[in-house]
């Protein structure tokens, strides 16, 4: 028995470095010099690793790591690094939900209620109204409530239940406004219609299926890995490694892991049009649904510099669909803290990319994959990196210049209305739950949910300047408003909303 695992091990060990090498071997003449224009790439845009995998003809024809799977280490990536894929996981909810329909357990236009008893939107015509395809579309009138599932100690039923209170910002289904906790609804779905997880009909219906072991929903399974990317963040032109993130609360919209070899078995069933070695395992009907647009998306500001090719921009169901060269365009992006993710495919082509980074921010993987596309399409080369790495730059000149603006027409001179002091005590959100001002050392701190806590200084009038302590988050402004009474009734906190003071509670001796 011993001998047999020996050999067992040795055969495996044999075929993985076969498989590595035919992968290697792939860069036959479309993506000749491909390796320099990578390296150079990475070392311009400051990534530390990416993996890219390029499936043509039902065939991986190119699969292979650059970089390091971190800073400072010298393991390199490889086609078998691990990633965080982020949004792209909105396909899989997709698909799964896709699944169903093909086995008449539900339908794409039948009511989101029927399987989400007490779910509701905060306007009653659109909870009433919304269906599953509107779930998978980006049209139901929502945009931000982020902060009910990132860092936040809230799970799935109570991120569900309390998306009842964030406003619209549109009417239903007049616009695209891209929303997480709609995957999260549609993902729900699953274990109601089958009893099985989310997470589990994934496993079984998907990953399994096409082979896709790495591949788990959840960064714990990536505790038995020894090929995992780190992720990366830059903090004042600084490039470091920042921790994992656990998003499971979140799931169907963004939290399932891989590599660039399991997820270009992915992209095959997709070219396939539902079919996998033979297999059919989501109806030809459903893929094409899938990909069909849904919203209409205007192509202007950061979507514009996004396609450049682009005649027209949709969403479809877990993937945009676009136009490149003539050829329609199905892909999606991913962005989780310290990483970013491609998947691209020209179904006409048949032909798909999947690139994988590990920093936070980074539109590396847009360029490159143009470059893939230009190279198999015979189309005229353009240093797509070096292009969009000046509009980035100009970008971020632009948002410097901004900055500058914002420090000149801030009020010097001015004071709060009150002591500091009095700025402290509890404050309510009926969506995000409780906040806190706390006066410590004459200085003031917000403390929201378990993992956000930020000073305060003091901008103009009643107006803060918040710097969170997790650098991930940023900045923004917290200003309060107060009531005829000269107390603070309001706390304003930038990009997430309003709270509301809390009344004070009555001392003991009060009490008494």
């Amino acid at each position: 028995m011993k001998f047999q695992s020996r050999a067992n091990r040795f055969v495996v060990l044999i075929l993985m470095l076969f498989i590595s090498s035919v992968f290697a071997a792939a860069q036959d003449a479309p993506l000749q010099g491909f390796d320099e224009y990578v390296n150079k790439a990475i070392k311009d845009w400051d990534v530390p690793g990416v993996a890219i995998a390029v499936v043509k003809d039902d065939k991986i024809v190119f699969a292979k790591g650059y970089g390091v799977r971190e800073l400072g280490k010298p393991s390199p990536v490889d086609e078998r690094t691990m990633f965080a894929i982020g949004s792209s996981s909105k396909a899989f909810t997709a698909a799964a939900i896709a699944m169903l329909v093909d086995e008449g357990k539900l339908k794409w236009d039948d009511p989101a209620t029927k399987y989400l008893p007490g779910f509701q939107l905060y306007d009653p015509y659109a909870t009433r109204e919304l269906t599953v395809r509107d779930l998978l579309s980006h049209r139901v009138g929502l945009e931000r409530g982020d902060l009910l599932w990132y860092a936040s100690s809230y799970d799935r039923s109570e991120i569900l239940r309390r998306i009842r209170y964030l406003k619209p910002s549109s009417s239903m289904r007049s616009r695209f406004g891209y929303q997480n906790v709609m995957y999260l609804a549609a993902g729900q779905i699953v274990p109601t219609v089958t009893g099985k997880e989310w997470d589990d009909f994934l496993r079984e219906r998907i990953f399994v299926p096409l082979g896709m072991t790495a591949t788990g929903t959840s960064i714990k399974t990536l505790a038995g890995s020894n090929d995992v990317a780190a992720p990366h963040s830059k903090f004042d032109d600084k490039v470091v490694p920042i921790p994992y993130r656990n998003i499971d609360n979140i799931g169907p919209a963004g939290s399932i892991n891989s590599n660039v070899v399991d997820m270009a078995q992915w992209v095959r069933l997709q070219l396939g049009g539902g079919m996998y070695q033979g297999k059919q395992l989501i109806s030809p009907a459903a893929v094409k649904e899938m990909h069909t647009p849904q919203t209409i998306i205007r192509l202007e500001g950061a979507m514009e510099r996004l396609y450049p090719e682009a005649h027209f921009l949709n969403y479809g169901m877990g993937w945009f669909l676009s136009d490149y060269r003539g050829r329609k365009l199905v892909e999606h992006g991913g962005s989780i803290d310290g990483m970013r993710a491609l998947v691209g495919m020209m179904p006409e082509e048949k032909m798909g990319v999947v690139i994988l980074t590990n920093l936070s921010g980074t539109i590396l993987s847009v360029p490159l994959s143009y470059r893939i596309f230009d190279a198999y399409l015979g189309a005229q080369q353009r240093d797509w990196s070096a292009e969009m790495l000046k509009t980035v730059k100009t970008q971020q000149e632009q948002a410097k210049a901004a900055n500058a603006k914002m420090e000149a027409e801030r009020v010097k001179g001015t004071s709060p209305s009150l002591a500091l002091e009095k700025y402290a005590g509890d404050y309510q959100d009926e969506m995000y739950g409780d906040a806190k001002i706390v006066f410590e050392n004459g200085k003031l701190k917000l403390q929201f949910g378990p993992n956000y806590t930020g000073d305060l200084e003091h901008w103009h009038y009643d107006v803060f300047r918040l710097t969170w302590r997790d650098q991930q988050q940023g900045k923004a402004f917290v200003s309060f408003r107060l009531n005829r009474q000269g107390k603070v009734e309001v706390m304003n906190v930038e990009n997430i909303g309003e709270f509301t003071r809390a009344p004070e509670k009555k001392s003991e001796t009060a009490n008494k």
